[in-house]
């Protein structure tokens, strides 16, 4: 049986490994995964991102995490939209998360952005998780 959000599987999986401060983790691969999790290593939050096939054959996705001060660089990471209830904001209305210290990732038009960059684009979309 298939998962029915493969996106909230590899957040739980994030939250989950920082927990107990495991140094990296792997998650099966897919374009939009891989696109949230180089948004994540672009703005400070993952160590390391890296396109793996073991020898199971699946494409799988390495993840490095990261610690300030022994405590994870992820304090919150929040699935939004979800497969039965879809959250989209327009451009003006993308929230500022932790008083512009987090951030959301959003599927837009123009690809899987950050908040940064969709306000920047003048783009809005899906607003698919928080960080902080």
């Amino acid at each position: 049986m298939g998962m029915t959000d493969p996106i909230s599987d590899m957040l739980t999986r994030i939250r989950n490994a920082q927990a107990v401060r495991k140094d990296r983790i792997d998650v099966p691969a897919s374009k939009m995964k891989e696109r949230i999790a180089r948004i994540l290593m672009e703005e400070g939050y993952l160590a390391s991102v890296e396109t793996i096939t073991p020898a199971t054959g699946w494409p799988m996705i390495r993840l490095g995490l990261k610690y300030y001060k022994n405590r994870p660089a992820i304090e919150k990471i929040r699935r939004i939209s979800r497969p039965g209830q879809r959250r989209y904001h327009g451009r003006n209305a993308i929230p500022k998360i932790n008083q512009g210290l987090g951030m959301t990732i959003l599927s837009t038009s123009k690809g899987v952005l950050s908040s940064r960059q969709a306000r920047k684009l003048g783009v809005g979309g899906e607003l698919l998780c928080l960080v902080f």
